[in-house]
């Protein structure tokens, strides 16, 4: 058996089952509401659908590891467009995968040369998927903890050289999860420093980039702030995005990679062995998905309705704020998070995560504690439900 799996920790979710087992069942009469998993309930666009019905032919052949070509050109048109960058090389630049959550994985086992000290730096509070793949990797997480004063994000110049020095890996997430915190081109100017100062590849992960509140004003991505400073070649950076939230499926398991092409050359050949192949039905269906933003547009419409709807109902009795993008609100209880998460579900059956299970404790402080995620996930109606007990149950308890 692989050692290296007795260093994994249990999932949030999994602690946050243990958590509201202690406080008890929900009271009944009430409809339970769950706002903790970011998994996009809105329905399905039927171009999608009808794209992946239509190409029920593909199941007869073995889809190819490096994905079907229409598909990166597709990926890299839209990157374009997205990010009024010149097309990416469909052929050396971009490889459709199986979601971001596989290929943030597969990527860390991939660029992790662990017969030597290895550090992964990421940000804390984090998506879990850092952790554990730095771990089996062979490598040791190093944290870098958020930082309220800069709308949760990170001073990366925190961070000490030595640690920078054994540093193979950084994991970025922007728009953030779980604050919702955008990365502006300073910020992207001192991480690319610090990669040729160091030699360390960056894992973008972006796939909350396409729920954002302004449509004026779509987050800068990771490829667009290399562009802008001049980094043609993307060199050490590879961005991962992904359709489970811009399009609603997260069932359909589909994103992409791209950047460094000498990184996606060396992920090819282990997703090679990997067999991370994606089907002719999946690619078809992406294909219907990124070439269409109307549907994305009326996404983002009715996040902004539940956040324009919920806020004000919260507001006056938590520390909590609109963000840049995604679908959280990353609010302040004024007391434990895992206390005030319990009790509210116990009393409410409103289920939200606790900070602090998205974090560990590093430098002194789990930088999660006092503040739950809220995902505004639910059905509009249902939100605002939400919003109404969670303030109720917040006045109680002040």
């Amino acid at each position: 058996m692989n050692p290296r799996l007795d260093a994994l920790h249990p999932y949030p979710f999994e602690k946050l089952r243990r958590l509201l087992a202690e406080g008890g069942p929900a009271p009944q009469g009430l409809k339970p509401i769950g706002l903790h998993i970011g998994e996009p309930k809105h329905a399905a666009p039927e171009r999608v659908r009808q794209a992946l019905a239509g190409a029920l032919d593909g199941l007869s052949a073995y889809p190819p590891t490096k994905g079907d070509a229409a598909l990166r050109q597709t990926v890299s048109q839209w990157l374009s467009r997205r990010y009024d960058i010149p097309e990416p090389d469909p052929e050396t630049q971009v490889l459709p995968v199986l979601g971001s959550r596989e290929a943030l994985f597969a990527f860390a086992q991939v660029v992790i040369d662990a017969s030597v000290p290895a550090k992964v730096v990421c940000p804390n509070p984090f998506y879990q998927i850092y952790e554990g793949a730095a771990l089996l990797a062979g490598a040791q997480p190093w944290f870098v903890n958020a930082d309220p004063a800069r709308d949760f994000g990170c001073d990366w110049l925190s961070v000490p050289d030595e640690i920078w020095c054994q540093t193979q890996l950084l994991f970025v997430c922007s728009p953030g999860n779980p604050a919702g915190n955008v990365m502006d081109l300073e910020q992207w100017r001192t991480l690319f420093a610090l990669s040729d100062r160091h030699g360390f590849a960056i894992a973008a992960d972006e796939c909350y980039s396409e729920i954002y509140l302004d449509e004026t004003a779509p987050p800068l991505g990771a490829m667009q702030a290399a562009q802008r400073l001049g980094r043609s070649d993307y060199r050490n950076l590879v961005c991962f995005s992904s359709l489970s939230k811009r399009s609603n499926v997260p069932g359909l398991r589909s994103g992409f990679v791209a950047g460094d092409a000498a990184l996606i050359q060396r992920f090819l050949l282990y997703r090679t062995y990997h067999g991370s192949a994606m089907s002719p039905l999946v690619s078809a269906a992406s294909i219907a998905a990124w070439t269409d933003e109307d549907h994305v547009k009326a996404n983002r419409a009715q996040y902004r309705a539940k956040f324009e709807a919920v806020l004000p109902i919260l507001e006056p009795v938590l520390d909590v704020r609109a963000p840049q993008a995604s679908f959280y609100l990353w609010a302040g209880t004024h007391g434990p998070d895992t206390f005030f998460a319990r009790d509210l579900h116990a009393a409410t059956g409103v289920t939200v995560l606790p900070g602090s299970l998205l974090a560990r404790e590093a430098h002194g402080a789990n930088p999660g504690a006092g503040r739950i995620r809220i995902a505004l996930v639910a059905p509009l109606a249902d939100c605002v439900e939400a919003a109404h007990r969670i303030a109720g149950f917040a006045r109680s308890r002040a």
